[in-house]
């Protein structure tokens, strides 16, 4: 069984994969590079164990990610104590398998091209991958899986933040979507609601329209990360929705490099 773990920079999310590819077990914690190999070990040996398997089950790690800091606890938590080499996603013996058609290809973060490769295998033409994470990605994804560039914005609960420690008399709101879809509000909480949701979907909405205008062809718009679903609910912005992309992209790059 494989466990693939995708490092980001709120949470690094766990996956156990079966032999078949498919996602049977998954958890997450957030990110925090002092972390140590064992404490990582005590907290997901009891996960793996209420799952019914055991650690004996795992015979191959594989991760991504974008804290350096935490790459050297996790390489350790696989050799320590799942007796196994962690193969890091983008590094030999795992390269990319994909192009990355952009002027800094050592630059692209290790969930972008990971996320690339998901979307190759969900959906045939051109791609555009929406990720909501620390910050809001777009990413355009070429008919024959090469990475073709994107860009980025501040993250939803990033700008809520912000919002929350800059001005003195607003109160620190959780993003949800507001009870109607008027746009002028009339309460503070309300204004702010309206302000974080609708301004979202006006920017989502605003950069798939011009992503889509300039690649000049039919694309499948695909969706991840945990607000993916909120947006979707009033917005129908995308085609498809996979919470488990960067999950699923370390499952197939474990599965490529195996077939090679």
């Amino acid at each position: 069984m494989l466990l693939a773990i995708d490092t980001g920079n709120t949470n690094v999310k766990f996956a156990l994969v079966d032999d078949h590819g498919e996602i049977v077990q998954r958890w997450r914690i957030a990110t925090d590079a002092r972390r140590t190999a064992d404490e990582y070990a005590v907290w997901l040996d009891q996960l793996i164990r209420m799952a019914g398997h055991k650690r004996g089950d795992i015979d191959a790690v594989i991760l991504a990610t974008v804290v350096p800091r935490a790459l050297h606890n996790l390489q350790l938590l696989a050799s320590r104590y799942f007796e196994c080499e962690a193969l890091v996603a983008g590094r030999d013996p795992v390269e990319w398998g994909i192009q990355l058609k952009v002027a800094e290809p050592q630059s692209v973060g290790a969930d972008r091209a990971v996320n690339a490769i998901a979307a190759q295998a969900m959906a045939e033409g051109d791609k555009i991958v929406i990720s909501f994470g620390t910050a809001t990605t777009f990413d355009y994804i070429g008919p024959d899986g090469s990475y073709r560039g994107g860009s980025i914005a501040p993250g939803v609960n990033l700008s809520l933040d912000a919002l929350y420690s800059a001005a003195a008399m607003l109160p620190r709101i959780a993003i949800e979507p507001p009870p109607n879809e008027s746009v002028i509000g009339t309460t503070t909480v309300g204004q702010m609601q309206i302000g974080i949701y609708w301004g979202y979907v006006a920017m989502i909405e605003g950069m798939i329209a011009r992503m889509k205008a300039e690649i000049g062809k039919p694309v499948t718009v695909i969706a991840t990360g945990g607000l993916a679903i909120l947006f979707q609910q009033h917005g129908h912005l995308f085609d498809r929705v996979e919470p488990d992309l960067t999950l699923r992209g370390l499952a197939l790059l474990y599965r490529n490099r195996e077939q090679k």
